[in-house]
């Protein structure tokens, strides 16, 4: 099969198979049995409020243990070693991938990092059902993410209150200015801006900062895809990004979490 023609329509691939796992989940998972989960009453950490802390890097650093566009990135990954290490390196959050098909995650692996630390915890995955927020809450996430680019405006407002209604914050991921729409703005607690183009997979920061201007000043602005450098995002800061979601740069190492501690000292150094 050509590449460039299945990354093309890699999120139609990948809603197709979200919607057949969330279809059988709920049959062997039901709502009554997420909801007596330990961590469905425990009180969530505001990622929003980490990613503004002085004290932190800002760096919201993921686990990925693979990648349609890549392919296998780290196949040894440790969710305790990774997880503990990144917040030991000052890391402001989490992101853990949850789905399985195209990224290697799972439930289990963001439940192991909940029970390791304390710091807010963001599933990624592909959310298109209010059954998946539960499911989110159930194994100890702290926020979700919402991509626009596979969800309707008004869907995203549905499950962005839904979400909140259960304590969690929503990080919406955006990939173009004709993603941004106004009225989502007071919706959403952060919003990403993904540097990587889903038509051509070319990653330009330059994205990010194009964007900016036509983001609140006072929404809190994450920055994904494409950072391998500390002078990039003291660069996109001068832009007003706080937040900035890194996996790919520090998970191509066989240890994750050096490469993370290293990374955030040549940037405290800076």
């Amino acid at each position: 099969m050509n590449l460039k023609l299945y990354m093309n329509n890699i999120l139609e691939k990948i809603v197709e198979q979200k919607q057949k796992e969330v279809a059988e989940r709920k049959s062997l998972y039901p709502v009554k049995l997420l909801e007596q989960s330990i961590f469905f009453s425990s009180p969530t950490v505001s990622l929003k409020k980490y990613v503004q802390r002085k004290d932190k890097s800002g760096i919201i650093a993921e686990i990925k243990r693979k990648s349609p566009s890549k392919g296998i990135i780290n196949p040894h990954v440790s969710i305790e070693r990774i997880s503990i290490g990144y917040m030991q390196a000052g890391a402001s959050a989490i992101s853990v991938l949850t789905d399985k098909e195209f990224f290697g995650g799972s439930n289990e692996d963001l439940m192991v990092a909940r029970k390791f630390n304390y710091c807010p915890i963001l599933r990624k995955d592909f959310t298109i059902d209010e059954y998946q927020i539960i499911e989110a809450k159930s194994i100890g996430a702290d926020a979700i993410l919402l991509i626009a680019a596979i969800l309707q405006p008004e869907k995203i407002k549905e499950l962005s209150a839904f979400a909140h209604s259960l304590g969690l914050e929503v990080l919406l991921e955006v990939h173009s200015s004709e993603e941004l729409h106004p009225h989502l703005f007071p919706e959403v607690d952060l919003i990403g801006v993904n540097n990587r183009d889903l038509k051509s997979f070319r990653v330009s920061i330059e994205v990010s900062k194009r964007l900016a201007e036509l983001i609140p000043k006072e929404a809190v602005k994450v920055s994904e895809s494409g950072i391998s450098l500390p002078e990039t995002i003291v660069e996109l800061r001068k832009y007003g990004y706080q937040g900035f979601l890194m996996g790919e740069n520090f998970m191509k190492h066989s240890r994750p979490e050096v490469a993370a501690k290293e990374f955030i000292l040549k940037l405290n150094a800076l």
